[in-house]
């Protein structure tokens, strides 16, 4: 892995982790019966596996930064253009089938999945917009 992706990976996981924290704190904000199901048994509440929670969005992170140094290429148009059809790239590839599995296969709501669903797209634009800005810099 070479010092833009492990750069580009740590940066887009950062930015992820702070989306996730805000975004956690926003459902339970905004949309507090949503947030309830958090509560549910399905969900393993173990302290001592917190840190995973932390861990995802670095792990994003890199993945995204590798299929962005793979396919930027490919990727047409303007700043946000490129950022944007990334995030819907990533959320068609990996979001959606992923949601699609857990919906059919754990007990959790339809709500519950869209908003993962939402928050997903969110991400991938995210990670996105952060490495065409990157690239731009970097050159």
């Amino acid at each position: 892995m070479n010092k833009k992706i492990i750069l580009s990976g740590l940066s887009a996981g950062l930015v992820l982790l702070v989306l996730s924290i805000v975004g956690l704190y926003a459902t339970a904000w905004l949309f507090p019966r949503l947030a309830i199901q958090y509560f549910d048994p399905v969900f393993d509440a173990q302290t001592e596996r917190y840190m995973l929670y932390f861990a995802h969005p670095f792990i994003v992170g890199f993945a995204l930064a590798w299929f962005w140094d793979r396919f930027k290429g490919i990727l047409k148009g303007s700043f946000l253009s490129r950022g944007v059809e990334f995030g819907l790239l990533y959320w068609l590839v990996a979001v959606f089938p992923m949601m699609w599995l857990i919906y059919s296969a754990i007990n959790v709501s339809l709500s519950l999945v869209a908003s993962w669903l939402v928050f997903g797209l969110l991400q991938g634009i995210a990670a996105g917009l952060l490495f065409e800005k990157m690239n731009a810099w970097q050159g």
